[in-house]
Parts: C-alpha cells; sequence; structure tokens
C-alpha cells in the first residue's frame, strides 16, 4: 500500500490519476489532494478517496473547502497557501506525488517532493522548463526517483534500457524523436491563423487536455517545452532531439540507436497509461485504457514541422540552447500571452512575437538559484504584460 500526493487532483492529470488509483484501492491509499478553482470537484474527490488533507490556494477557498466538505461527510483536513502545499509533498508519511500542477506555481512543491527523496511523478513541465539543472540537482541530492508522466517523455522512457542513467552515449543513443500532432491547425492555411479563436485553439483532435495546454499545442510550445524536458530527463543535447508530426498520436515517441534500430511506444491517446506505468514501474497494472486497434488505425503518417506554422517551436530550441534564466523567461512569457490570448486581448498569431520580445530583452537571465529564477519569472511576467498591451488583438 502506498500513500500518495496529488498536487493538482481537480485538473486533467488529476483527475485520471484518480481513476486509475481507484481501479486499484489494495495498492494506493490518498493523502492529500490540492487544488485552486474547481471546490466542489475537490470535495467530491476528498469524500470519495478519503483524503487526510486538502490544499487550496487562500483562506477564503479554504473556508468556501470546509463548508463543502462538512455538507458531504468528509473529515479532510483543509490546509492553504504555498507552504502547505510543499508540506504535503515533503510529508513523511508520503511515498508518491504526481505532480500536475499547471506552470511556475508547481515548481516549489515538486522540487519540495524531489528533495524529500520521494517517487515524484513529473507532469509539471516548468519544474525542468524553469529549473533544470537545479531541479535535477535535488533529485539526486535527495535520492528520489524521477518518472516523466507526459506521454512522450513515459515512451521514451519505456524505450530506453532500464539501467539508462543519463548518458545516452553509454547505451548507443543517437536521437530521441518527439512526437507531436499537429493540434488543430496543422492543416489550415497559415494565412488564415490571422484570426483564430480561442475555441478554435481548444479544439485538440486527439487529446482531452485544459485550456491553457490545448493553445500550447497548437503553437507546438507544448512540444518546445517538452524538447526542453527531454534535455534534462535523459542528458541528450538540443540537436539530437527532434520532433516529428505524427498526426494519429499513436506513436508517442521514439528512440533512435547507433545501431539503426529504432524503438517505439504505442498506445491509445490516453493519459492513463502512462500514469499507470509511472505509478506502478517496474510493474505493470490495468489503467482502464482500451486496446490498441491496429487494423481501425490503419497509416501512421510522419512530416516536418513548418516553423512558419509553429514558430513558438523553434524559440523553444533557441532559449535552450542560450541557457541560463532564458527558458524561465521564454515559459513565463507565455504563460501571460496564452492568458491574454484565452481571454480576448491578444491575437494568436501575437503570442510567439510577445514570447520572442521577453526572450530578447532578457538573453542576460540568470539561473543560479531557485530565488534568483522566481525574480526572472516575476520580470518576463512584467516585460509580457507591456508587450501584450503593445499587440492589437486581431
Amino acid at each position: 500500500m502506498q500513500s500518495l500526493t496529488i498536487l493538482g487532483a481537480t485538473g486533467s492529470i488529476g483527475v485520471s490519476t484518480l481513476d486509475v488509483v481507484a481501479r486499484h484501492p489494495e495498492r494506493y491509499r490518498i493523502f492529500a489532494l490540492t487544488g485552486q478553482t474547481q471546490l466542489p470537484r475537490l470535495a467530491a474527490q476528498c469524500s470519495r478517496f478519503q483524503a487526510r488533507y486538502a490544499v487550496v490556494g487562500d483562506a477564503a477557498s479554504a473556508a468556501q473547502l470546509a463548508s463543502l466538505l462538512r455538507d458531504l461527510g468528509a473529515s479532510t483536513e483543509v490546509l492553504h497557501g504555498p507552504a502547505q502545499l510543499a508540506a504535503v509533498a515533503e510529508a513523511s508519511e508520503v511515498d508518491v506525488v504526481m505532480a500536475a500542477i499547471v506552470g511556475a506555481a508547481g515548481l516549489r512543491p515538486t522540487l519540495a517532493a524531489a528533495r524529500a527523496g520521494k517517487r515524484v511523478l513529473l507532469a509539471n513541465k516548468e519544474a525542468l522548463v524553469m529549473s533544470g539543472a537545479l531541479f535535477m540537482a535535488a533529485v539526486e541530492a535527495g535520492g528520489a526517483t524521477l518518472l516523466p508522466i507526459d506521454s512522450e517523455h513515459n515512451a521514451v522512457f519505456q524505450a530506453l534500457p532500464p539501467t539508462y542513467r543519463r548518458d545516452p552515449d553509454a547505451v548507443g543513443v543517437r536521437r530521441i524523436l518527439l512526437t507531436a500532432s499537429g493540434g488543430p491547425f496543422r492543416d489550415r492555411a497559415i494565412e488564415s491563423l490571422v484570426s483564430v479563436s480561442p475555441e478554435e485553439a481548444c479544439a485538440h483532435p486527439n487529446w482531452a487536455m485544459g485550456r491553457k495546454i490545448s493553445v500550447d499545442s497548437a503553437t507546438m510550445m507544448n512540444k518546445g517545452l517538452e524538447v526542453i524536458e527531454a534535455h534534462w530527463l535523459f542528458g541528450v543535447p538540443a540537436d539530437r532531439i527532434e520532433v516529428v508530426v505524427h498526426r494519429q498520436s499513436v506513436i508517442h515517441s521514439m528512440v533512435d540507436y547507433v545501431d539503426g534500430s529504432v524503438l517505439a511506444q504505442l498506445g491509445n491517446p490516453d493519459m492513463r497509461t502512462p500514469i499507470a506505468h509511472a505509478l506502478a514501474f517496474p510493474e505493470r497494472i490495468d489503467a482502464g485504457v482500451s486496446p490498441l486497434d491496429l487494423f481501425a488505425t490503419g497509416r501512421l503518417d510522419f512530416e516536418q514541422p513548418d516553423p512558419r506554422r509553429f514558430p513558438c517551436l523553434p524559440l523553444a530550441y533557441a532559449a535552450l540552447r542560450a541557457g541560463r534564466g532564458v527558458p524561465a523567461a521564454m515559459n513565463a512569457a507565455n504563460e501571460v500571452a496564452v492568458d491574454a490570448f484565452l481571454a480576448g486581448r491578444l491575437a494568436y498569431l501575437s503570442i510567439a512575437r510577445v514570447v520572442e520580445s521577453v526572450m530578447n530583452a532578457m538573453a542576460g537571465a540568470g539561473d543560479a538559484s531557485l530565488e534568483e529564477l522566481e525574480s526572472v519569472d516575476a520580470e518576463a511576467r512584467a516585460l509580457a504584460q507591456s508587450w501584450v498591451h503593445a499587440e492589437k488583438v486581431a
């Protein structure tokens, strides 16, 4: 029986994690669940899974959640604030932490879990994008077990030898091939992207995801973040990480070896597969995912991403090569720009322009400590807001 904290329980990853947990009550129990805005859902989750603690953002949300829990007859203790997020991630009673808080807000509690030596199931890209060197050092120092949840990185992990230790040359890795669906605009005329609406950008053809990550998939910033994440997870330089548009989303990623072998992990596009893999590793458990029907799939297509259609992808490669605090600045600017786009305050094509402007302005940003990275994050957000105001909504 393993004790589990889920950071970001009400989002799509959190909901999928609880679905897998519910299938194996003899293996997992919930220690803590955290959420931000979907309080009725969080209350229902705490009641069903008998969570010991729930953590929300502020005192007002905590009072509201406590009232909802009383109505449900649940005994969950309600906490609030960033310090309590870290506390339920590093608690001695916890074995496994699912890090699924979207954005920079998830960095501190995920770091706390790593430093405390937990099995960290990493669904929060920003932990590695913002602070790759610091985070990997925390994993090493704390003796944590780090398992990737992104379907692409989980696929790479499965295609690597069990003894892999972030040394690609030692096991003959030539390239990592990250697959991308291409999002909702892969076949749309580039000239028409000036009039894209938030609803169109969030209509992903293959995956059911939140609005922010759906927009990142449309711009392919999501894949750019994954390139940076792959660099830190697997120790592979930027020029040996390649993105391949694969519209069926059946092959989740591949590893190309120097002997000519290419190993791929295939499956239906369902996040419960990588979640179940990481929860039970090195065992395999039922995830509730239907078997892949290759006859129904029929064909597998591959193409190169067009940088004119996906300008955020080359920006991410540039940030990785620049290093230091530039990836953190890029990530912060993107969060601000996507939020403005979803709110109708920024045109779709302006997202990349805002990000590039902030990256150029912060080319010398540092990354010597978590505090310095948080300062970079704050400065980049302020700069991005100014660029958003300067842009015009189409």
